[in-house]
């Protein structure tokens, strides 16, 4: 009688330790790792949530970048990372895009991973040239029709989300675009300021260039109208029913991090969300604070992946 005492007494003792370590969290500073380089729209949004974060925890929240293969060099990092909540990853839409993309992806893209929260969503916009004749949604699309395949719009890199709202775009739309990779979102849109193409989806960072008459704004790619340009129609509202793309941004921990570990960090993120500091600085960058819950972000990453998967086999898209 007395071995499974000593046995009950020990697992007793564990959990106790195991409640006690995760009471604690955080002991000491958390990392934030971004899977791309210094500068980008990922950078944008996690320099601010990461400051205002480390507030909320008490500790330092470290940014990190560990850019390249679209994302999955940083994803696979964190899905090998210890499961205490002290290493996260900001992943972007291509978390959900890439699994339809790469063939042998090194993690899987749900279940290597234990959901924080949603942070934020930035729609895209679509801009022409402002030579380019037409000037609305509808003239865009008949123009495609009488011109198929020659109505020329860039974007930031194949795969990328911008690629994919151009596709989204066509197949909605029932015409043939031509798209033209660049490698990068600065680049993409210098060739539709240029002339090199007729047209772009990139974020409402380049709103001041529609505004200084360097690129004609047609409309959102949003569900509603973005208050930095409230007089911009949306997509669906200028006539292409249906249409809808949103980039967004999110918060993972390894699988298996404990669940009172994710709640403590799951309530930083929504208080730095809803912080006027926060607020101000990324929305009038054009992102749209969105916090969730760990499960709602999860049923989220889910239901685009789905969504983005039909969208590259209807396209016929596939990266090595």
């Amino acid at each position: 009688m007395k071995q499974p005492f000593k046995y009950l007494l020990g697992a007793v003792a564990l959990a106790f330790s195991a409640a006690s370590c995760a009471a604690a969290f955080p002991e000491h500073a958390v990392e934030m790792i971004i899977p791309y380089p210094p500068g980008g729209t990922a950078d944008a949004v996690a320099r601010p949530l990461a400051a205002v974060m480390q507030e909320r925890l008490g500790v330092p929240v470290v940014v990190s970048y560990k850019p390249g293969a679209g994302g999955a060099i940083a994803t696979q990092y964190v899905a090998r990372a210890k499961p205490d909540g002290y290493t996260m990853v900001m992943v972007l839409a291509a978390h959900a895009i890439n699994p339809s993309l790469y063939a042998n992806l090194p993690y899987d893209s749900v279940k290597d991973f234990t959901p924080i929260s949603m942070v934020a969503k930035l729609p895209l916009a679509l801009y022409t040239n402002p030579k380019f004749a037409p000037k609305t949604v509808l003239e865009f699309i008949q123009y495609a029709k009488e011109h198929p395949g020659s109505l020329s719009v860039a974007s930031a890199g194949n795969g990328n989300t911008s690629h994919l709202a151009t596709e989204l775009f066509a197949t909605t739309a029932g015409v043939k675009l031509l798209h033209v990779p660049y490698k990068g979102g600065g680049p993409s849109v210098t060739a539709a300021m240029g002339g090199e193409v007729d047209a772009v989806f990139a974020g409402p960072d380049s709103l001041h260039l529609a505004k200084a008459g360097r690129l004609h704004l047609v409309a959102v790619t949003s569900p509603q109208r973005l208050a930095l340009t409230p007089d911009t129609p949306t997509v669906q509202e200028a006539g292409l029913d249906g249409y809808e793309v949103q980039g967004w941004y999110g918060l993972l921990a390894p699988a298996g991090t404990p669940d009172d570990i994710i709640a403590v960090l799951n309530k930083a993120v929504s208080e730095s969300l809803a912080d006027p500091k926060f607020v101000k600085t990324v929305e009038d960058l054009g992102y749209i604070p969105t916090a969730s819950t760990p499960s709602g972000f999860m049923d989220y990453i889910k239901q685009q992946t789905t969504f983005w998967a039909k969208v590259i086999t209807d396209a016929g898209i596939k990266l090595q």
